[in-house]
């Protein structure tokens, strides 16, 4: 009899301190062969530099020449199959949109979702082959805006759109598209988050210690090690579609159906300190300075 085909997962942004971490520790302890990748493997935590079921790789997925490079890799350990696609490399942006930086934000853009779109083609055919699963890490954040993110939640609800389009298109191909809507983690993701880099006439300079103002942790996160169970049982069991997992996701769920939208914006509004009057007192004080420099 011959032998089984060790399964085989791919997965992206490994650094530790992830999610991407917790969860190709799992797809390993579970039996998978996995690639852990990151644009900087030393940042992948050492137990899965030491562990017999994981490949370490370098893979950037805003750089066309690493996705080929890691596809050749992967091709050469596996023979061409690819059971399993996890892609969340990525990052955030902290920027009022007036003040985003256009180049910035085609970056977040290109990480976020271009990489994630280029990084589904370079595999597809070992993904087909294996008759796989694609598990796009999406956020709650692309339901409801919250000031001074709102591009990285753009990002992430083209993620989620995308993602539930891609899993209609690939069904046919015995591919399977799971987007996880993916609420509080507890990670370092809050820390990773670089202070505003405002302009001088910015009409928001008067609060930049509101939007540099963030929790020290995650509110209501749930462990990684959680979550990756939880998504290592989704594909197992052979899900599709969107899954909404991570800490308080039956409440915000409730709140996205029920709430009106005022209630919402109120709920978004309450994630800062108060702002809405600051701004509009800077901006009155600017508009009396400049009818003034006009007389």
């Amino acid at each position: 009899m011959a032998n089984k085909r060790q399964k085989t997962c791919l997965v992206t942004g490994c650094s530790s301190g992830g999610v991407s971490a917790a969860i190709a520790e799992a797809f390993a302890n579970h039996g998978y062969h996995v690639f852990a990748t990151a644009r900087t493997p030393s940042k992948i935590p050492q137990t899965l530099h030491t562990s017999p079921n994981v490949t370490v790789l370098t893979l950037d997925v805003t750089s066309t020449e690493s996705i080929a490079a890691a596809v050749k890799s992967v091709q050469e350990k596996t023979g061409g199959m690819l059971d399993v696609l996890i892609n969340n490399a990525g990052h955030s942006l902290n920027t009022p949109a007036l003040d985003a930086s256009i180049e910035e934000t085609k970056k977040l853009f290109n990480a976020n979702f271009f990489g994630v779109l280029e990084t589904i083609q370079a595999f597809q055919h070992m993904l087909i082959r294996a008759k796989g699963c694609i598990v796009n890490n999406s956020s709650v954040g692309g339901y409801q805006p919250f000031p001074f993110i709102t591009l990285y939640q753009a990002s992430k609800a083209a993620l989620t759109i995308a993602g539930e389009g891609w899993r209609l298109e690939l069904a046919p191909l015995g591919v399977r598209v799971i987007t996880l809507v993916t609420g509080g983690v507890a990670t370092k993701f809050l820390n990773n988050i670089q202070p505003v880099q405002l302009p001088k006439d910015s009409y928001y300079t008067s609060i930049k210690d509101v939007i540099d103002d963030h929790p020290d942790h995650v509110p209501f996160g749930m462990k990684p090690e959680i979550f990756a169970s939880d998504v290592l049982r989704r594909v197992e069991k052979g899900s599709t579609g969107k899954a909404w997992v991570g800490g308080a996701i039956p409440m915000i769920r409730m709140a996205l159906w029920f709430f009106p939208q005022w209630a919402l914006d109120r709920v978004s509004l309450m994630s800062k300190p108060p702002f809405t009057q600051r701004i509009a007192d800077e901006h009155a004080k600017r508009m009396v300075a400049d009818s003034t420099k006009a007389i």
